[in-house]
């Protein structure tokens, strides 16, 4: 029954791709063998419990073959249906495209942008190591599973990849086993147009173990891809690459080509390849047998899931503070964030990146799930936790999993998604740092943070022309309109201490992935700020009576607006500062909330921000004006250049007066 399930996997997926008459056959065809020996012999899994801690975490990197995981999920148990595979791609089916976190029982992360699952699978692979350093204790291996990822060509090409492999080989995740689809071939046709390394010798050289396995004579032979895996699991302090020599789009009359990769094969060459495997069921039919036969893994699954569930009593039992805090982290329990002692004291000036480092020195005190770090920047992003008297937290490296400071090393694009694995897994709180400048190394994985909707926190610093010295090249000017057009992501710029507070409560507060866009200068405190920023926007600063203009601004601008604010005063100009921290949550208040703040009966307005103008437009109105960066900055000190770029309490001044025609 073997040689049915292998071929029940590849023409499930070869039907359901010719029905949508879209989709990536090759994939499935070739990479069945594999999947199938994996789900059947070594995964631990319970699909009736799909979220078990215990379990074996299996990620597709190379997404595009999203039919594989469906037909896997149908036949082990995972509650998809035949209608489900027959809608496949189809809107609100349970089937995407690419497979989708949250959408489907059974897929561990969003994956379809290559090199990107890879990169997740190190951040699962971390979060276990951790967790099993944590709380695992002589004869109780309650945090005990490996993650799985299968890639192709593509997601090897993909420099993430290489980025987040050297992080695991040097971070010795030995429970990281990633099988290779050696296939040769990607949309363009032959990889040797490409890609000609030695990926042995590459991984090899990233401290991993690389084990080789040739399907191309016997496509079928999954006794040597189980061989492999077993040899995988015996080496403990490498992850392991298994190279699975295949043939893309194996048994039709496509294989081997680039014509099967992206496209359905045709009605005719499916029918030739059913031929050719012996296939002679009804479309989406799989013989009795199949089910019988795949039903031994989801029983063998299901007793393991209950022997865990005995390990964790006796666990329980003998070591009771341990067990109730696993069991908190695993549920994600988070603190009365507001009962936090002096979270909200600041009384000096002081840049956003130093109260940001002070905020999350007090949460990691009481949040034991907090972990990160920063691509080798910790020192300028403030992003360490420090020891103290009472808690050390450590750093993450081969010697010590128990650590919670993560050094990612000059690797940005695989920071944030390996972040995101971290999250994913569970019982982690993960958050990572870098120059603001760079979060366009790290857009992608953002943006899967905010379409998986997990709560990853990006400390970013630098945030401005206030980089100074350091010139256009690391002053980011269009990158905030970039992360606020990014659906589901909320981007805070506090203008104070308390600002930064609330960031990181609101950050740790909700379910989606926050951005903290801070500064490198010093910043006063302001006595009107505080946990109004939940809002997203208030009024920092007010006048009596009805306002003659707002000035809105966010973060370091925010100073400006106050000075302005006092200079108008004294030509008899009443004038409402509003600090607008957070667009994304202001846009959440009631109608009546935001008419309150931004009275529309007051045209009169200067929006102010080190940025690009275009996220303002809103808010100034048709008769509003925008002091904004249009051009890229310079090199020069900070206070040169706000005053060259017009960042001025007697710019705002002049522009208030403006618009009010005066």
């Amino acid at each position: 029954m073997k040689q049915t399930t292998v071929n029940a996997i590849r023409i499930l997926s070869a039907e359901a791709i010719q029905k949508a008459n879209s989709g990536h056959p090759g994939l499935p065809l070739g990479a069945a063998p594999i999947a199938y020996e994996l789900f059947q012999n070594h995964l631990k899994f319970n699909g009736k419990n799909p979220k078990w801690d215990n379990r074996d975490r299996f990620i597709l990197s190379a997404g595009h073959g999203s039919m594989l995981l469906y037909s896997l999920l149908y036949l082990y148990g995972y509650g998809l249906t035949q209608e489900d595979l027959q809608s496949f791609r189809q809107l609100g089916a349970k089937t995407p495209g690419h497979p989708e976190y949250g959408h489907t029982a059974g897929v561990e992360t969003t994956t379809g942008p290559l090199g990107q699952g890879i990169a997740n699978a190190v951040g699962f692979a971390v979060a276990e190591a951790h967790l099993a350093a944590t709380f695992n204790r002589k004869n109780f291996p309650v945090v005990d599973h490996y993650t799985y990822a299968l890639c192709g060509d593509g997601c090897l090409e993909e420099g993430i990849s290489y980025e987040a492999c050297s992080f695991a080989g040097a971070h010795k995740l030995g429970k990281l086993i990633v099988l290779y689809d050696d296939n040769e071939i990607t949309i363009e046709g032959d990889t040797s147009v490409t890609f000609h390394e030695d990926v042995k010798g590459r991984f090899e050289a990233q401290n991993w173990q690389v084990l080789t396995v040739d399907l191309v004579a016997h496509p079928d032979d999954t006794a040597k891809i189980g061989k492999a895996i077993e040899a995988a699991k015996k080496v403990t302090d490498k992850p392991s690459l298994i190279i699975c020599k295949t043939k893309i789009g194996y048994g039709s009359p496509l294989e081997g080509t680039s014509k099967c990769h992206g496209a359905p094969l045709g009605a005719e060459n499916l029918q030739k390849t059913k031929e050719k495997l012996g296939w002679t069921e009804a479309p989406f039919e799989v013989p009795q047998g199949v089910f019988e036969h795949t039903a031994q893994a989801c029983e063998r699954g299901a007793a393991r899931e209950e022997e865990w569930e005995k390990l964790f009593a006796a666990y329980e039992a003998a070591y009771p503070e341990l067990a109730a805090a696993y069991r908190k982290r695993m549920s994600g329990e988070k603190p009365d964030f507001e009962k936090i002692e002096g979270l909200l004291d600041f009384d000096k000036p002081m840049a956003t990146r130093q109260t940001s480092a002070a905020v999350l020195n007090k949460l990691a005190a009481v949040m034991p799930s907090f972990m990160g770090g920063s691509a080798d920047l910790a020192p300028s992003n403030l992003s360490n936790m420090k020891d103290t008297e009472s808690v050390s937290y450590g750093d993450f490296s081969a010697d010590n999993h128990a650590g919670r400071n993560l050094h990612f090393g000059i690797r940005e694009h695989a920071m944030a998604a390996i972040a995101n694995g971290m999250q994913l897994h569970g019982g982690i709180q993960a958050y990572c740092s870098t120059f603001f400048i760079f979060s366009d190394y790290c857009k992608h994985a953002m943006r899967l943070s905010a379409l998986m909707n997990i709560p990853v926190v990006y400390i970013l610093t630098h945030d401005s022309i206030g980089v100074g010295e350091d010139g256009p090249t690391h002053e980011p000017v269009e990158q905030l309109i970039a992360l606020r057009t990014i659906p589901n992501m909320k981007v805070y710029r506090p203008a104070d201490g308390k600002e930064t507070a609330a960031a990181w409560i609101s950050a740790l507060s909700g379910t989606s992935p926050t951005a903290l866009v801070l500064t490198r200068q010093n910043l006063p405190q302001y006595a009107g700020s505080g946990l109004n920023a939940l809002k997203g926007g208030y009024v920092l600063d007010d006048c009596e009576g009805t306002p003659d203009v707002l000035l809105l601004a966010t973060g370091s601008e925010v100073e400006q607006c106050v000075g302005a604010k006092a200079e108008l005063a004294k030509d008899g100009i009443r004038a409402r500062v509003v600090s607008m921290p957070c667009f994304e949550e202001f846009e959440k208040q009631s109608a009546e909330y935001k008419e309150s703040v931004l009275p529309s009966a007051v045209k009169a307005r200067v929006c102010v921000e080190a940025g690009s103008p275009y996220s303002w437009y809103k808010y100034a109105g048709e008769q509003g004006e925008i002091i904004g960066m249009s051009t890229f900055g310079a090199s020069a000190p900070a206070a040169q250049l706000f005053k060259k770029f017009g960042f001025t309490v007697e710019n705002v001044v002049e522009k208030a007066k403006k618009v009010l025609g005066k």
